[in-house]
């Protein structure tokens, strides 16, 4: 029982790293199939996750215990095809792969749509904030050009050609000021929109005990 958990724990460790598709020979001729299927299982991982094992393990001429893998991978399901997880699985705007049961899948799929509806309302707060920020910055920038373009106005190194052409861009580039302006202001509302959905969202998922 205790290498049984220990060899799982160095599959999540080693898949962790991405090392599943470069296993060694040692790796591939010390794995334990069931518990590989078991920590894909109950990842939620499609049965073609399988075939990177097998292709890595058949360079060294070691042949994949797919029978074994399945039965771990049954199990793993089991733990993943849970309400909690696809809750889970879908507030952190993880992918559904369709490996669930049938007999489990309607309520995961419940729990998953709830959870990734939460994260795509949390995605527009967030997208709207990332806006504003983006316009924020850019609005300080324009200003900054246009005190630097008025100091050089004012002084006395520009030739008239040069001044006109000043004038000009100062004129641009307030008109950009206002546009900014306008769309931060849009932004705002609809920060304070997506918000307010995602405050009322909440309180309907609270109510499902997540």
């Amino acid at each position: 029982m205790n290498t049984r958990i220990l060899t799982m724990t160095f599959v999540a460790l080693t898949m962790a790293l991405g090392a599943c598709s470069s296993m060694g020979p040692e790796e591939c001729a010390a794995t334990d199939w069931a518990a590989l299927g078991y920590e894909d299982g109950s990842r939620g991982l499609p049965t073609d996750h399988f075939g990177s094992h097998r292709k890595a393990c058949a360079k060294h001429g070691i042949t994949a215990d797919f029978a074994a893998y399945k039965a771990g991978r049954n199990d793993g399901l089991v733990e993943f095809c849970q309400p909690s997880r696809g809750y889970n699985l879908g507030v952190s705007g993880g992918r559904y792969h369709g490996v669930c049961d049938v007999a489990l899948e309607e309520e995961f799929l419940d729990a998953y749509q709830v959870g990734h509806q939460l994260y795509s309302l949390r995605a527009n707060v967030n997208n709207a904030t990332s806006q504003i920020a983006a316009r924020e910055s850019e609005l300080e920038r324009v200003r900054e050009t246009i005190r630097a373009k008025e100091a050089l106005l004012i002084s006395s190194e520009p030739t008239p050609q040069e001044r006109v052409l000043l004038l000009a861009d100062i004129k641009e580039l307030s008109e950009r000021t206002g546009e900014l302006e306008t769309e931060i202001a849009v932004l705002i509302e609809d920060r304070a929109y997506h918000q307010s959905e995602l405050s009322n969202y909440q309180s309907t998922v609270a109510a499902y005990g997540f």
